[in-house]
């Protein structure tokens, strides 16, 4: 420390103002509680995206969560039946405000493959429950679901938690 440092006195440490508001949205960004619900061959490039190798806790998304009542967001993914329609509903209805839902691949978005060979698949989740982000692929990577993640992020950063 020189003779001139000494004769500035101590430095203060930087004060971030910010609103109550935009402190909360991003706090809610940073902490994603997903709930896996994997009903075909996507569920396994999703159980990869949950690996040690892709690491969500960096991004703020914590491991899944059996429990809807605890959580932020569906990852709706693989073919949608209308057995399994009502079972969906009920878990959407069961989550707190705000709810997101992820579609992760092409049977999730648009009923894939199945939809015209079949009587009982349906065509996307949205017909069902509203829709947040679309992932596209059959299966999609473990890298498409990260963006998806990212995605999501954007989208509760651009929206105010007193608008919900």
């Amino acid at each position: 420390m020189g003779l001139k440092d000494a004769q500035k006195g101590p430095v203060m440490p930087a004060i971030h103002l910010v609103k109550l508001e935009k402190l909360f949205d991003w706090g809610r960004k940073n902490s994603i509680w997903p709930l896996p619900w994997a009903l075909a061959c996507c569920g396994i490039e999703m159980m990869a995206t949950y690996a040690s190798r892709f690491d969500l806790d960096r991004f703020g998304i914590l491991g899944g969560f059996p429990s809807p009542r605890q959580c932020d967001a569906i990852v709706i993914a693989g073919t949608v039946t209308k057995k399994i329609v009502p079972v969906i509903k009920r878990l959407y209805q069961q989550m707190p405000e705000p709810k997101y839902i992820i579609a992760m691949g092409n049977c999730a978005n648009s009923g894939g493959i199945f939809y015209y060979d079949s009587y009982n698949v349906v065509k996307g989740v949205d017909t069902v429950i509203p829709v947040d982000v679309y992932i596209p692929g059959c299966p999609p990577r473990p890298e498409a679901l990260v963006e998806g993640f990212l995605k999501l992020q954007e989208k509760i950063l651009g929206e105010s938690a007193a608008e919900k």
